[in-house]
């Protein structure tokens, strides 16, 4: 794993998944700097530094869940993966949609992984630590 903390952006309304998702990085034995925003139309607003994010760090990785208010993941990729200065960053869709509609037009858009969240707090761990694994050991990840 990464010796020094990686940044992940998590853009997720439901705060059971927020917490779950910080017990799961906290026993995966990667330091991570976790950043969350429960809406898309935030989650823009800090990757472009705007209003109160203009100290924002780039993050190496986001965490996108698709159904959010104001702005919902399907239209957050659509503008990451459109917006010069954020497509280089991985998008991890990490949602409880398994609709093969989403998963297309979610990979159409640019998005580098899809993952069906696990109801399953065990379950769900390992696929944290998976995720953490590959794009953190294993990928190799532009530098901001």
């Amino acid at each position: 794993m990464a010796s020094n903390p990686v940044d992940i952006l998590m853009m997720e309304d439901d705060i059971a998944d927020v917490k779950l998702t910080e017990k799961s990085f906290e026993t995966s034995g990667l330091s991570v700097n976790l950043r969350v925003v429960s809406d898309g139309k935030e989650g823009m607003q800090y990757l472009r530094r705007q209003g109160v994010y203009t100290n924002a760090k780039r993050p190496d990785l986001i965490l996108l869940d698709l159904n959010m208010p104001k702005m919902d993941g399907r239209q957050v990729i659509h503008e990451i993966k459109n917006d010069q200065n954020l497509k280089t960053i991985p998008v991890v869709i990490l949602t409880t949609s398994a609709e093969e509609r989403d998963i297309a037009l979610s990979y159409s858009e640019g998005t580098n992984c899809y993952v069906t969240k696990p109801f399953d707090f065990d379950q769900f761990q390992i696929v944290i630590r998976k995720i953490s694994e590959f794009w953190f050991t294993v990928a190799k990840l532009p530098k901001g």
